[in-house]
């Protein structure tokens, strides 16, 4: 088993940056073959939304259109820390983040993000204009 936890969710102010962080642990094996690993978001009443995710073999990373050039995802190379650096934050990026991870996701882009295998209980972004 996997698991992840997020880190870095807070309040700020529109234009701020915020960093998150998301620690993997359990079975070594299994993180060592995390092919995807990705941030996903909800906000209140709306769908979770796939924001962006990496595949670790390559480094290739993709990002939703809401976030692309605002948004940097990385990870370190043992796979066991994932990240998420967030600038020029808008009102409308206020949602809980969360971290997921998958071997093989079902399908493919960012659709897929939000139904990963494993995911973490999610970090708080709060954004104020």
């Amino acid at each position: 088993q996997v698991q992840l936890v997020e880190s870095g969710g807070d309040s700020v102010q529109a234009g701020g940056s915020l960093r998150l962080s998301c620690a993997a642990s359990g079975d070594t094996y299994v993180i060592y073959y995390m092919d995807y690993m990705g941030w996903f978001r909800q906000a209140p009443g709306k769908e979770r939304e796939g924001v962006a995710y990496i595949y670790t073999g390559s480094g290739s990373t993709y990002y939703s259109d809401s976030v692309k050039g605002r948004f940097t995802i990385s990870q370190d190379n043992a796979k066991n820390a994932l990240y998420l650096q967030m600038n020029s934050l808008r009102p409308e990026d206020t949602a809980i983040y969360y971290c997921a991870a998958d071997p093989r996701p079902q399908y493919d882009g960012l659709r897929s993000v939000p139904y990963y295998k494993y995911s973490g209980q999610g970090t708080q972004v709060t954004v104020s204009s």
